[in-house]
């Protein structure tokens, strides 16, 4: 009555506890509540997630060369432009460069590879790991039968975490910055500025690196400016050489520090969370899902509860789902929450029905 009734409102522990003391006491009063509330499988399902995210950064390696890593994605549903309207982003781990390939549409399996060979490929030669997300063409079998091929490591994100390249996201929203500041009112000349907005990006300090994906590339800045002074006497081909690899040297160590304050401020706003093990019950957060009801605002906040089947790394876990349920089971520490175990408050509790999700539970 002082929880689950519709005049009790399923509140927290705080305001239940608060209800029930107006009534009655008894010791461990509050540890009783606060154990009920947290077994209670509508409030669980109904409720949203509250404070810090479970699951601290994981940083991708730093990479040993230059184009060692590289990562695509792409910028979609852009204003026709030439006959383009998606643009196909190539960015490299270590000296932060991108080159960017406009796109009639969004490009197959086949279509992305002959993208790589023209702009990245015939640049900078084979890389030894791709990074992308879940996208269909990232995911076909093509795509995964060419790395396998050419002995390329292809990294996908989880489901529904492009987190996992942020480096091309921010990568994405620079480009689109910039394309907004010089396009033209009608916005259908944005693959005129191209070329520049990729040399003004490639020109540009990074904040990880302390230098411009130019300069950590060649070992020098490309010339913008009618000289002012004379220029110098050109160095020597061994001391120019010796002089690239400290400074790749060097960029290899600012990038290990980057990553290293990048997890400690991102761990400032999450949180470790209670462990999760293989065969614990989980709730799914339906975030990114799209279950089949009138309207998103009053759908359950999570779906399951789901089985944990296999820990895929430190903070993703792949669950059993529904043989019909269209995502890829592998998801986030900070998409799912642990089903509190049963006590005696909740022995033989009866689950409400599941929510269904794409017309599957």
């Amino acid at each position: 009555m002082t929880h689950d009734a519709p005049a009790a409102g399923h509140f927290g522990r705080y305001r239940t506890t608060h209800l029930v003391s107006r009534e009655f006491w008894w010791p461990h009063l509050k540890a009783d509540v606060a154990r009920y509330v947290a077994g209670c499988d509508v409030c669980r399902r109904a409720k949203g997630p509250t404070g810090r995210p479970p699951g601290l950064l994981q940083p991708l390696p730093v990479p040993p060369r230059p184009w060692h890593t590289v990562s695509l994605d792409f910028v979609v549903e852009l204003p026709p432009s030439r006959g383009c309207t998606c643009l196909l982003v190539f960015s490299d781990h270590f000296t932060k460069m991108v080159h960017c390939a406009p796109c009639p549409s969004v490009p197959s399996a086949k279509e992305t590879a002959q993208l790589y060979l023209q702009h990245v490929f015939r640049l900078h030669g084979l890389p030894e790991r791709v990074v992308s997300d879940r996208g269909v063409q990232f995911t076909s079998r093509f795509w995964r039968a060419l790395h396998q091929a050419l002995g390329t490591e292809v990294c996908l994100s989880s489901a529904y975490h492009p987190q996992t390249d942020g480096q091309t996201e921010r990568a994405n929203a620079v480009l689109e910055q910039y394309l907004r500041c010089y396009c033209s009112y009608q916005q259908d000349d944005w693959v005129d500025h191209l070329a520049l907005a990729e040399f003004a990006y490639n020109n540009a300090v990074n904040a990880s690196t302390q230098q411009t994906p130019f300069q950590a590339s060649y070992g020098f800045h490309p010339r913008l400016f009618p000289d002012v002074l004379p220029a110098s006497a050109v160095p020597a081909v061994t001391e120019w050489l010796q002089e690239l690899q400290s400074q790749q040297q060097l960029l290899m160590e600012q990038l290990r520090q980057a990553k290293e304050a990048y997890k400690v401020q991102a761990d400032r706003h999450r949180q470790v969370g209670p462990e999760l093990h293989v065969g614990d019950l989980v709730w799914l957060s339906t975030r990114h899902l799209h279950p089949s009801r009138p309207s998103q605002k009053l759908a359950a906040r999570f779906t399951g509860p789901f089985p944990i089947v296999n820990q895929v790394s430190l903070v993703a876990f792949r669950l059993q789902l529904p043989a019909n349920l269209k995502v890829h089971p592998v998801f986030h520490r900070s998409l799912l929450s642990p089903v509190a175990p049963p006590d005696e408050f909740h022995p033989n509790h009866p689950r409400p029905q599941p929510v269904l999700v794409q017309g599957e539970p």
